[in-house]
């Protein structure tokens, strides 16, 4: 057996066309979406993702606002700014680049964006929502999963998911939607006894863990939908994911590749909440 791959660049690029096409409308109505990025410091990998964000942004008509501050900028800095671009109407979605350096509460930032504006799906109210079912700014990398269960028709009422990691940004939310979706969710992390009987038995197996090809393909149950959220940068300087590729493929059914995966989807669904912001924005003020 050979794993069907799941292309999240040809998915991605669909996606990107079908919000610059909103986009567009939007504009046309006298609402350009806007998305503000904060970012501190000069982390290289940090200042990579804004780059990318912004040009992501430029590409589907969304217009941007990069904000850069030193690593040793006050946070009642970066807080006052954000109190402005909450209370400014034509800024649909605020996001604060992590991680921040040590002397920001990174909790206290999150929830000081405005909940209708926290197109990242941090705040705490959003994730409220998420738990509850309800309708929320969704966490964008797991978002994008989804949206790729959606893509290649991958039915999720009743399956076993196995999720290995319990991050805020990924493991938890995409237990949560998985559990909304109907699976039979088992998170797994640090702690976990016997983490290959949970992934043998899993249909689905998401691994947001950090940790360079940890799951190996006989961990894998044959035919399973392998989605691989880790993004790791080896000795030789090339990227790869939390699944061994090579050996999860022989044995999966379907699979994500790193790079060229649930990367690209990310930032997808980051410009998909900035125009729905945009577009609520709009039909609030009767445009």
């Amino acid at each position: 057996m050979t794993a069907r791959i799941i292309d999240g660049n040809a998915l991605s690029a669909r996606v990107r066309g079908e919000i610059a096409e909103r986009a567009t409308a939007l504009t046309a109505r006298g609402v350009q979406p806007c998305l503000a990025v904060i970012l501190v410091g000069e982390n290289p990998a940090s200042a990579v993702y804004v780059r990318n964000k912004v040009s992501a942004c430029e590409k589907a008509g969304i217009r941007s606002l990069r904000l850069d501050y030193p690593a040793d900028v006050s946070p009642e800095v970066v807080m006052a700014r954000l109190a402005e671009l909450n209370a400014d109407p034509s800024v649909h979605g605020i996001l604060v680049q992590l991680p921040l350096p040590k002397q920001f509460d990174e909790a206290a930032v999150l929830e000081a964006i405005s909940v209708t504006k926290d197109v990242d799906g941090f705040h705490a109210e959003n994730v409220g929502r998420l738990s509850q079912n309800q309708e929320a700014f969704l966490p964008c990398t797991p978002h994008g999963v989804m949206k790729m269960f959606e893509a290649e028709g991958v039915d999720l009422a009743g399956v076993e998911a196995v999720v290995i990691g319990r991050s805020n940004i990924v493991g938890k939310p995409m237990a949560m939607l998985l559990t909304n979706a109907g699976a039979t969710v088992t998170v797994c992390h640090s702690k976990t006894r016997d983490l290959n009987f949970h992934t043998r038995r899993a249909d689905i197996l998401v691994a947001a863990i950090g940790k360079p090809r940890f799951v190996t393909g006989d961990m894998v149950k044959p035919g399973a939908t392998v989605i691989d959220v880790g993004i790791n940068r080896l000795p030789d300087g090339k990227l790869c994911g939390d699944v061994d590729f090579e050996s999860a493929k022989t044995v999966a059914g379907l699979i994500t590749p790193v790079p060229g995966g649930v990367g690209p989807m990310t930032i997808t669904m980051l410009l998909e909440n900035t125009v729905i912001s945009a577009d609520r924005a709009a039909r609030a003020a009767g445009k």
